[in-house]
């Protein structure tokens, strides 16, 4: 019998779409330059390969019961909050982050914890067995059932798993994981796309939950084609800044729950652990009577988070004036920062205004321009608002602050911390909490927070 010829394709590392010839520009995507070329073998996969890719034989909707799908717990709380509720058998959950960020530290606790349901197989292409043993005594995990294979080869992964069967299985990192029946080489978007294909088939078949870790590019990015973050049932990233030890897990994509949670961890030197109060714990560092510090709720998913704004101005030598946003939109620094020249009368035409939220966290909703925007004031006037005032409103390009989402438990959140006073948007009704400044304007705003400027009507929360 002649032996098939390996067939040729072109794969766009953007996005993975496959053509059959070399173009200068992807037709899916539209990036130049992007189609590198890619071998298939055409011959049978292997034994293990071949079992994990029988499909399952067809039953009635009605028949299938959710009790079936028991979730699989972790230690930490937080991690279970992400996932909507632990860990759903026959699963695939893709982590990514920066490299350093924690990644593998959460792999292995996880995989530890699920040793209470059987045997965990934990497959490690980046580090040896020995440098994962270190990791392991240092977060006190004695590694009892819990299976550990160094390994890049797709093809002893899936013999192992056939071999084990374990209760979950973890692999760091798909990038590292090849087929031997392509010729591209690791981490490209063929092996990575291909490789995912074959454990999600397993995983899926055979009920066993799979978790992946990936990298990142420059811009934030799961490395590899987009069709990987299309094939997993979960997508988590976990930011932070790396020198600081806070971390936030973060669903941007769940099939069994809500992708508006957000779990708070902290690195120590036992591993991530469990934020039990966030909120308390991220301004239990604020100076008291600090300038330029304001308190924002803002929210994280469902949950509410009381971060600290801190802005600084300094005349400028510069011809155009600096605008430097940590933790914010720039677009919305320079907008806030136009609305107080033109519509409050702050001049900063002549300042270099620098923004930053504590603890390496990042505020994309826009509930946090009234909190910018009372800091930078507090700096250019060199006059700190009340240590027990919040702010919380979006503020519009006439000046207007409109009103913000779940308002409600903004408040609640600021009245538990102990803040007695919270400047917010006229026009909702809040009951219980501290006592609320309505405003409907930023000039409005900056006497409620400044009251030797003229303070609004108070109003309580009724």
């Amino acid at each position: 019998m002649a032996k098939s010829r390996p067939k040729t394709v072109f794969l766009c590392e953007s996005c993975g779409n496959e053509s059959p010839k070399w173009e200068g520009r992807c037709p899916s995507c539209g990036q130049w330059n992007s189609l590198v070329e890619h071998r298939v073998d055409a011959s049978r996969p292997t034994d293990g390969r071949r079992a994990a890719l029988e499909a399952a034989p067809a039953r009635e909707l009605s028949e299938l019961s959710s009790d079936e799908l028991p979730r699989l717990l972790t230690s930490s709380a937080e991690v279970n909050r992400v996932l909507g509720g632990g860990i759903v058998p026959g699963s695939l959950c893709l982590i990514a982050g920066d490299p350093g960020i924690g990644k593998s530290t959460l792999m292995l606790r996880v995989a530890a914890d699920a040793t209470t349901s059987g045997r965990v197989l934990y497959v490690t292409g980046e580090e040896s067995a020995a440098q994962v043993k270190l990791r392991a005594e240092r977060l006190g995990i004695a590694g009892d059932r819990l299976m550990l294979l160094h390994a890049t080869s797709l093809d002893a992964v899936m013999t192992e798993l056939g071999r084990v069967r374990p209760a979950l299985c973890v692999v760091d990192s798909i990038q590292t994981v090849h087929d031997d029946a392509l010729s591209s080489a690791s981490g490209s978007v063929g092996q990575i796309r291909e490789c995912a294909r074959a454990l999600m088939g397993w995983a899926k078949s055979n009920g066993v939950p799979m978790v992946l870790t990936g990298h990142v590019t420059k811009g934030g990015d799961i490395a590899g084609p987009r069709v990987l973050e299309h094939m997993v049932d979960v997508v988590l990233y976990m930011e932070g800044d790396p020198v600081s030890s806070w971390r936030l897990l973060r669903a941007v994509k769940n099939r069994f729950g809500s992708t508006n949670e957000v779990g708070v961890l902290e690195m120590s030197q036992t591993g991530l652990a469990d934020v039990a109060d966030p909120s308390r714990t991220f301004l239990s560092e604020r100076a008291e009577g600090a300038v330029g510090s304001v308190i924002v709720p803002t929210m994280e998913g469902t949950r509410p988070l009381l971060v600290e704004v801190q802005a600084l101005t300094s005349p400028s030598m510069l011809p155009a004036p600096r605008r430097v946003a940590s933790g914010i939109d720039f677009n919305r620094l320079l907008l806030v920062c136009a609305v107080l020249t033109r519509r409050a009368g702050v001049s900063l035409a002549n300042e270099d205004v620098i923004v930053n939220v504590t603890g390496g966290l990042r505020i994309d909703e826009p509930a946090a321009d009234l909190g910018v925007a009372l800091a930078i004031v507090s700096s250019v006037r060199n006059a700190p608002v009340a240590a027990d005032l919040a702010a919380v409103g979006e503020v519009g390009l006439s000046g207007e602050v409109r009103r913000v989402p779940q308002l409600g438990r903004r408040i609640a959140e600021v009245g538990r911390l102990g803040f007695r006073q919270c400047v917010a948007p006229a026009g909702d009704g809040v009951n219980g909490g501290p006592e609320a400044a309505l405003v409907k304007t930023v000039r409005q705003a900056i006497g409620a927070a400044f009251p030797r400027a003229g303070r609004p009507q108070r109003a309580g929360m009724r």
